[in-house]
């Protein structure tokens, strides 16, 4: 019987449509970006993801802040007093507090709602790799899964969520402490672009070089093709930052190379995208091991 609700934060990175055809619901992280704060949230309602990276692009720079465990408890107990239990997966504990935030909010709503069951987990993902995770922990729910047999899979599938991306920019990673200044400059001047992965800790971790945007992008299929498991049957997420032409180049290599039918495109979201850059590419899908 489908009698809990899943709850997830904005950095999943889908679609507003998708995420309520889902029947998720969605806490939006926050960005302070000059003299305002907006929330993360996926429609893009209070900064524009096109603006948002055309901002960066003339130089604004930002900070991002984890959904607090106020706002968890607030949208929790909505959820809680329609009599329904909760199952929450959130924003990689490696990247964000988020997790750690709806963990309080849960242990904080326990002795009030003794009857109810609240559940966290931490999705080890980024962006649209938290999206496919809960992608398909939908799915095991529309099949009749308890949420305790929903959120073991969660923990089960979570370290086979294959997570490859490059970055057009070195310098967003270099300002982020993901590179060293020497190695933002050298590469730069080489046009290096880095291949990096999310490893099974949820950490960002560059695994590779390719030399000119191109071959980063073809670099992104090649992982597919070494790690996914049966990738013609699979839904594939790709997310952007602001260079959707890019982005279904690669959906149109996975197509071509592995007649894989279902490719969902979107933004990487302001939150991420402020640590990432314009012209961030990321490819998600389901392989052996990350």
């Amino acid at each position: 019987m489908d009698s809990f609700t899943i709850m997830t934060d904005s950095c999943c990175d889908m679609t507003a449509a998708m995420a309520r055809d889902l029947g998720l619901v969605v806490l939006p992280l926050s960005l302070h970006m000059g003299e305002a704060v907006y929330r993360n949230r996926l429609d893009g309602s209070e900064i524009g993801f096109s603006d948002f990276y055309s901002r960066v692009r003339s130089g604004e720079t930002a900070t991002t802040s984890a959904v607090s465990v106020g706002d968890f408890e607030t949208e929790m107990r909505k959820i809680l007093d329609e009599g329904r239990d909760i199952l929450c997966i959130n924003f990689s504990s490696a990247l964000s507090a988020t997790y750690q935030s709806a963990s309080i909010a849960a242990g904080e709503l326990k002795a009030a709602y003794p009857h109810r069951e609240i559940l966290v987990v931490d999705s080890l993902c980024a962006s649209l790799g938290q999206g496919l995770l809960l992608w398909l922990c939908v799915q095991e729910q529309k099949r009749g899964r308890s949420l305790r047999e929903v959120r073991d899979f969660a923990e089960a599938t979570r370290g086979r969520i294959c997570h490859w991306f490059t970055v057009d920019d070195l310098n967003h990673l270099k300002r982020g402490g993901r590179i060293s200044a020497a190695t933002a400059l050298f590469g730069t001047m080489l046009s290096i672009k880095p291949v990096m992965h999310v490893d099974e800790g949820g950490r960002l971790v560059p695994v590779s070089k390719a030399r000119g945007r191109k071959a980063s992008l073809l670099a992104l299929v090649d992982r597919m093709a070494e790690t996914a498991m049966d990738p013609q049957d699979q839904t594939v997420f790709i997310s952007h930052g602001d260079c959707e032409a890019d982005a279904r180049f690669v959906a149109d290599e996975i197509r071509r190379r592995f007649g894989t039918e279902n490719v969902h495109i979107n933004y990487v979201g302001p939150v991420i995208g402020n640590h990432s850059g314009p012209g961030t590419m990321a490819l998600f899908f389901l392989g052996k091991e990350r």
